[in-house]
């Protein structure tokens, strides 16, 4: 069977004007992942990652600790879900819900939560969303159709985000909605998840690993946004 492995970007720039870009600490995340790859002598076949900034520096460093280039495929599948848009439709309905610039950043995941939650339950006025629940789950599932067409000598590793891989999870192993949810809120920044797969299967080996940040000076490097 061929292998991948798939990252969640380091940390990004939360409440700040452009989330989009990882902080100090996303790149130091993300070199130190690298690193700890190549200290276990991985390599790689390919690197297919999103199109988003927080996944294309996310990437540059894992290369940068691996020291190595590889190449790269771009799949639109990689891509997190739009939370601004859900967010926008959900508090249309529920105004009351509206967390202030500068709240707790628990403020914001229990809005999140929510969101998705009518996102993914149809209770969201279509109009207003780029994309539903279902077509965001297609989008994730095209990404292990188009792995799945080859064999691959060595393992593909992927850059992505939260929801894409909580979506991801899912389809593997067949959880309902509100699964997707939680896992959502689980996925730490610059962990990487491990399956096998073949033409016929994909299977979980392990989920949501930090051990490059396993350690006692690195406590405070383990982060969830």
């Amino acid at each position: 069977m061929s292998e991948f492995y798939i990252v969640r970007h380091g940390q990004a720039s939360f409440g700040a004007d452009n989330y989009d870009k990882l902080s100090p600490l996303g790149h130091q995340q993300s070199d130190w992942l690298g690193e700890y790859l190549a200290e276990r002598n991985l390599e790689f076949s390919q690197l297919w990652l999103g199109e988003m900034v927080r996944h294309k520096e996310t990437a540059s460093g894992i290369l940068r600790g691996l020291n190595t280039h590889l190449d790269t495929v771009t799949h639109t599948g990689l891509n997190e879900f739009d939370f601004q848009n859900i967010a926008t439709a959900y508090l249309t309905d529920h105004p009351k819900d509206a967390v202030q610039k500068g709240a707790p950043p628990a403020e914001f995941y229990r809005l999140l939560k929510k969101a998705m939650g009518a996102w993914s339950n149809e209770q969201l006025d279509p109009s207003m969303l780029k994309e539903t629940w279902g077509e965001f789950r297609q989008r994730v599932f095209a990404v292990l159709s188009a792995m799945r067409k080859e064999t691959h000598d060595k393992p593909i590793l992927l850059v992505s985000s939260g929801g894409a891989i909580s979506m991801l999870m899912s389809i593997v192993l067949e959880l309902d909605a509100k699964h997707v949810i939680e896992l959502n809120m689980q996925v730490r920044n610059a962990s990487y998840s491990h399956f096998f797969f073949n033409r016929d299967t994909v299977r979980l080996s392990s989920f949501n690993n930090v051990p490059h940040l396993d350690i006692p000076e690195r406590v405070g490097a383990v982060t969830f946004s």
